[in-house]
């Protein structure tokens, strides 16, 4: 969804292609080369990467899908939000539209907020909540909120942040516009500060495995079964409103078992546990 509208920016405004960045594993690579192949656009990522591992299964797919990779040190890439860095890469790039990591970019927050995900079963959700990272699928549910919504029915929209990022708070506020901006009904709670992102705990993948098998529905223990197993240990604390209505927005990222498990961060039985579960 966070696509959709960089999408027909490209095509109505004619560029060549786009450039965006990302980790080796990045789940927003794998998402953008397979867009930009099924719809026959150029596509070039900045990889958070000091050179390029053949074998990391991500990469593999970007590649096959057409998209050409650029490694970058950590002190370069770190640059990818400032403006000259920018700059330099316009001029690099002419004739592409630049795509911030994760699609996080007011084109994402509207792709997103065409969805409304407040509905439920038992009837409109009072907490809608999803994984975030780079902040734009957040800002995109909680401008749904408000466009979707009366003011007084706004369901609270919660962040899960798999990120220990101190300035998420901030960039969510600056994808915000107009009704969005104004609502105050959003917050984001940080889901394991003492680990680092993309790192793996037992507790996660063990919860992954456990709900594949329960529910047949795959997670992934970076982003939304690191969220999920956040929001559960909320419920069992209490801290919903007993009755409320919870909805969470499981965002994908499925590729990223692969490399979980090239990794070894996951075993070969708990890789095949959730691959098939993700098929199933």
């Amino acid at each position: 969804m966070k696509l959709q509208y960089h999408i027909k920016m490209i095509q109505q405004q004619q560029y060549q292609g786009f450039v965006t960045f990302g980790g080796a594993f990045s789940n927003h690579l794998a998402a953008s080369a397979a867009a930009a192949e099924q719809f026959g656009i150029a596509a070039t990522a900045y990889v958070r990467a000091d050179s390029l591992d053949q074998q990391n299964p991500t990469l593999q797919y970007c590649m096959a899908r057409g998209m050409k990779l650029i490694a970058t040190d950590r002190p370069t890439y770190r640059q990818r939000q400032q403006p000259d860095y920018l700059q330099l890469l316009a001029k690099r790039h002419p004739d592409c539209l630049i795509i911030p990591e994760g699609g996080s970019s007011s084109a994402g927050v509207r792709g997103v907020a065409s969805l409304d995900l407040s509905a439920t079963p038992a009837g409109p959700a009072n907490v809608v909540a999803c994984a975030t990272a780079s902040g734009g699928t957040l800002a995109g549910l909680i401008t749904a909120g408000a466009q979707h919504h009366k003011p007084e029915t706004i369901p609270l929209t919660l962040g899960l942040a798999v990120v220990n990022d101190s300035s998420l708070s901030e960039r969510v506020s600056s994808l915000l516009a107009g009704s969005a901006e104004k609502s105050a009904n959003w917050r984001i709670v940080a889901t394991a500060p003492d680990v680092r992102y993309a790192r793996c705990p037992a507790e996660h993948v063990d919860f992954c495995c456990q709900f594949a098998l329960k529910h047949n529905i795959a997670l992934e223990p970076v982003y939304t079964g690191r969220a999920l197993y956040k929001l559960y240990q909320m419920i069992a604390a209490g801290d919903f409103t007993a009755g409320s209505r919870l909805s969470f927005f499981h965002t994908g990222g499925l590729q990223g078992l692969a490399g979980l498990y090239y990794r070894q961060l996951i075993n070969q039985q708990q890789y095949q546990l959730l691959s098939a579960a993700a098929v199933g």
